[in-house]
């Protein structure tokens, strides 16, 4: 360490937000270049190239094939495949010399589909998966959490080329073990729950998350099964559908001072109408407006949910992706008169051809109190199916502790947690966009579909140094850490002799070390370093030294044995491969 470029901080970074950015920073693993962008320190890079070691072996354990792509692409590229407009301000986009277009990617499926159709061209030289390991750029509007969520980040990504659907089956299921056993090895806690594709096409989708306070992701498990979905992908149990006929006919009332869900019940409940209302009796509609991938026309969205319950626009955002959503603006509402704002209701958005949607716990057959369309009106018994019909279902209540399982009625929790790992059955998109084909033994050609598979290599760092850290600092499980052991020499000249030979004898054993060896530093100032910067395992040469004794920590545990000096290579040794 006398030697090591490092400088440890006592004070955390005044932009730190979580644990992994704070300690990470302050143990001298990474530096802020700018927003979301990084540069790794020698430590921070030894633990980094472990992790993709460890992605690296499963992939190729799974059969996977490992190759490069450059990061800059040609507009071109993307054009074909439709991102370069998907993709919107995520982008990085620039010019060249000649002014020709050219984007950073954030993912390379067109490269690899092009790849391998100018490679392959016969039936029998499927399957085949190929992989890469790279430096990958999204321009996020709002990086944050150091390496957690940045701009230029490292991630794997994998694709898999088959003839037919139970092909591709196969390749997601050697996936989806390969990144159990990837994740285990790394000594992340994770959970696989369903997601939406957003904007990367396809139809199966499952991510990997780690589950820690500080993620971006919310997500829900049931208490009673193993059901767990992305909060923009679960599905709850809904009531079942009624019979339209059993309810009266609709009923417009008088409802002065009533746009709020709360002003509207209590005025119901002080009418004499013979039962009670509550928020869950009436149908919230909230306007929103969508932008298609390459429009430049916004076009109006009403969504309909019970009104006890709010909207998660991210959960909309993700159903409706690549489209834009946002909620309309009073100039919106101004072109369409007969939208009054708190008195909006289902029963004319069809003439006025406005796409409406509902959440599916607006069952066919249900009755709502809602609005009717015109200043201090609101109408009762306006049923779906009888008095409106919506145009599908989404997915928009915010998900609650305690609703429903739809699979076994369980109660759902929700957690959070960060996104490690995405897999994709992505289909047949880009190979229709790119014209991959094999010849088939027929002579006729088949149309490959594709996975598609990614890991964050850089977040999944981040995601180690939230789950192993406490509040003295970083530690980090064997697997990944920068050294097997801390070994630190109290000061004194005998002990710092004894622990050069020490440090010796572990290398000859195929143990890495990183020695404290600094003069001048206080023995109290080393403990705090070692504790910070988090390897597995600390030895101090100290006061015990006079009796042939050295002292083993445990990172982890905070365990503490007195080992004889010429037992402790092999002890340590005999730990670390256990």
């Amino acid at each position: 360490m006398s030697t090591l470029f490092l400088r440890t901080l006592r004070e955390d970074p005044a932009d730190a937000e979580v644990a992994s950015h704070r300690l990470l920073v302050r143990a001298g693993y990474v530096r802020r270049v700018a927003p979301g962008v990084y540069s790794w320190l020698p430590l921070g890079y030894r633990v980094l190239r472990r992790v993709e070691a460890i992605v690296r072996e499963e992939m190729e354990r799974m059969g996977a094939q490992e190759v490069h792509f450059p990061a800059l692409v040609p507009r071109e590229i993307y054009e074909t495949s439709g991102r370069w407009t998907d993709y919107g301000d995520l982008l990085f986009r620039l010019k060249d010399r000649k002014g020709a277009d050219y984007l950073l990617a954030p993912t390379h499926e067109e490269l690899f589909t092009l790849l391998v159709k100018g490679e392959y061209s016969s039936y029998k030289d499927y399957p085949v998966t190929l992989f890469q390991i790279q430096t990958k750029y999204r321009d996020e509007a709002r990086p944050r959490a150091g390496i957690l969520r940045g701009r230029e980040f490292v991630m794997k990504d994998s694709y898999s080329f088959d003839l037919d659907d139970e092909g591709l089956a196969k390749s997601y299921a050697d996936h989806r073990l390969a990144y159990q056993r990837m994740f285990e090895r790394l000594g992340l806690d994770y959970r696989i729950v369903f997601a939406v594709s957003g904007a990367m096409g396809g139809s199966a989708s499952e991510e990997f998350l780690a589950p820690t306070p500080s993620g971006e992701d919310s997500f829900v498990q049931c208490e009673n099964c193993d059901y767990a979905a992305n909060t923009e992908a679960v599905e709850i149990a809904v009531p079942a559908p009624v019979d339209a006929a059993e309810h009266p006919l609709m009923q417009v009332l008088d409802t002065p001072d009533t746009p709020t869900i709360a002003t509207l019940v209590d005025h119901l409940n002080g009418l004499d109408l013979g039962r009670t209302f509550t928020g869950a009796d009436t149908l919230k509609n909230l306007v929103l407006k969508t932008l298609a991938p390459g429009s430049t026309h916004w076009e109006l969205l009403v969504v309909g949910v019970p009104g006890d319950r709010d909207v998660d626009l991210k959960r909309l955002q993700g159903q409706l992706e690549p489209a834009e959503v946002a909620q309309a603006e009073p100039a919106d509402l101004a072109a369409q008169p007969r939208l009054v704002k708190g008195y909006i209701g289902p029963q004319i958005l069809k003439e006025l051809g406005i796409r409406y949607l509902v959440d599916p716990l607006v069952v066919p057959g249900s009755a709502w109190v809602t609005g009717a369309n015109a200043p201090g009106r609101h109408a009762a018994a306006v049923v779906r199916g009888r008095d409106f019909e919506p145009d599908g279902e989404i997915g928009a209540v915010e998900i609650r502790d305690g609703d429903l399982c739809a699979r076994c009625g369980g109660r759902l929790s929700i957690a959070r947690g960060i996104e490690i790992g995405h897999i994709f059955q992505l289909g047949r998109k880009y190979a229709t966009a790119f014209g991959l084909d094999a010849l088939g033994p027929d002579a006729k050609p088949i149309h490959i579909t594709m996975g598609s598979y990614g890991v964050g290599v850089s977040r999944a760092v981040a995601a180690l140094a939230e789950q192993h850290s406490d509040e003295l600092g970083l530690v980090w499980p064997s697997s990944v850490a920068p050294a097997d052991v801390h070994l630190v020499a109290a000061g004194k000249d005998d002990q710092l002799a004894a622990a050069e030979k020490l440090a010796t004898e572990f290398a000859a054993a195929g143990v890495s070390v990183l020695f404290d060896d600094r003069a001048g530093v206080s023995v109290g100032v080393k403990f705090k370093d070692a504790e910070l910067i988090g390897v597995p395992v600390i030895v101090v040469v100290g006061r015990g030294l006079v009796d042939g004794l050295v002292e083993v920590r445990n990172r982890a545990s905070g365990e503490r044995e007195d080992v004889a000096l010429d037992a402790v290579v092999a002890q340590v040794a005999r730990q670390i491969t256990i």
